[in-house]
């Protein structure tokens, strides 16, 4: 990459992990905070959790269209500030409706898609696939970092400082893209009309192999989201790990998931055996999900935790990947729109079906029901067909 280049990725990877982090923030805290909330029940708390993937999933297709009509960076300065009014608004909040309208506003900053595109504008194509990387990276870092500073900024503020710290980083963000970020000349924006948008659109969800790895991506933020409804409560009830320990033990599960992860990356790359490792991955995150439900003791939790870790980080880290090599041509970004959009639907599904689940079925339905998603999932990948042929070589 040329200078210039690693200056704009590292920058829109940093603006890409602030807006994240502050997403992955409330993740540990929320099921347990907003307890405490007037009008607070299982239902509405899964609903807070989840709310902002419904708007992500609504506006990144449309965000990315008129991000290709007017420019990227007037379009992402305004998610960001939208971001930033949804955090004020849940931070003000004095009730648990006024979380989920906040929440709400959070996730109509839907900037995910443009900023890829603009990622993809200000490199050039044989440095694309490693910027996009880097960006990628960025994600999963944020997520450590929201698991374990999330829980230490709520020690010392409450959940309010959350959301007025995820305030101040989409601010922060907003710098980064007027300061740092180059403008992409108006020739690098593709103006595609609606008709062949609507088109390529159909021919991503009408592709079998593409449409597995749709179902994958929804499944696996539904089982996260749905996990964290109950794994905070489990951690201060059963364990009996104050709520601003928590981080204790999440830095150490997260560092360990890296350990199990090598071994899945490096069999799936230099074995040559990427079909079996991606199954491996669903098998862990499904088993990972069973143990949490019949957890008894600190140490079987701790192993479950673990395991859904290194299951949960290997297959979000692979799926993109497989999406890229699967998609036809000229259907690239496209396809991942569509990828992204089931990303957020799964994680609101995950959070507002699994907090009603919570509410009147319980936690075994609601654990219940993540396993069958993750054994569907199994099932639909298990033939070797249904990996991209790309991905096997």
């Amino acid at each position: 990459m040329t200078a210039l280049e690693r200056r704009t990725v590292g920058s829109l990877a940093l603006l890409y992990s602030f807006r994240m982090l502050g997403l992955f923030m409330v993740l540990p805290l929320l099921a347990l905070y907003a307890a405490d909330m007037p009008g607070s029940s299982p239902a509405l708390i899964g609903l807070a959790l989840g709310i902002y993937g419904l708007t992500q999933a609504l506006l990144q297709i449309p965000f990315g269209w008129l991000s290709d009509q007017i420019g990227r960076k007037p379009v992402i300065v305004g998610g960001l500030l939208l971001f930033a009014l949804g955090s004020v608004v849940a931070g003000m909040a004095d009730s648990i409706q006024g979380i989920v309208l906040g929440r709400t506003l959070q996730g109509a900053g839907a900037i995910a898609s443009t900023v890829m595109a603009l990622v993809a504008d200000l490199t050039r194509e044989e440095q694309r696939t490693k910027a996009m990387a880097v960006v990628g990276m960025s994600i999963g870092l944020s997520f450590t970092v929201a698991l374990i500073l999330g829980p230490v900024v709520a020690a010392a503020g409450g959940l309010s400082a959350v959301f007025w710290f995820t305030a101040a980083l989409a601010l922060a963000g907003i710098g980064i893209v007027l300061l740092l970020v180059p403008t992409p000349a108006a020739q690098g924006m593709e103006h595609t009309d609606v008709g062949t948008r609507a088109g390529l659109i159909g021919q991503s969800l009408r592709d079998g192999a593409l449409l597995r790895l749709n179902f994958g991506v929804f499944t696996l933020h539904f089982i996260l989201m749905a996990c964290f409804l109950v794994v905070p409560g489990f951690l201060e009830q059963t364990v009996g790990i104050h709520r601003s320990h928590h981080w204790y033990v999440y830095l150490p599960a997260l560092l360990l998931s890296i350990a199990g992860m090598v071994p899945l990356m490096i069999v799936a790359e230099r074995g040559g055996r990427p079909h079996q490792m991606f199954l491996l991955g669903i098998v862990l995150l499904l088993a990972a999900v069973a143990m949490l439900g019949f957890a008894s003791n600190a140490l079987l939790f701790y192993a479950a935790l673990w395991l859904f870790f290194v299951g949960f980080n290997y297959l979000e880290a692979t799926l993109p990947s497989l999406v890229s090599k699967t998609v036809f041509a000229g259907g690239k970004g496209t396809a991942m729109g569509v990828y992204s959009t089931c990303q957020f639907l799964g994680a609101f599904a995950g959070g507002a079906g699994g907090g009603w689940l919570l509410q009147y079925a319980g936690v075994g339905a609601l654990i219940g029901t993540c396993v069958a998603l993750a054994a569907l999932w199994l099932i639909l990948v298990l033939p070797a067909r249904a990996m991209p042929v790309a991905a096997q070589q």
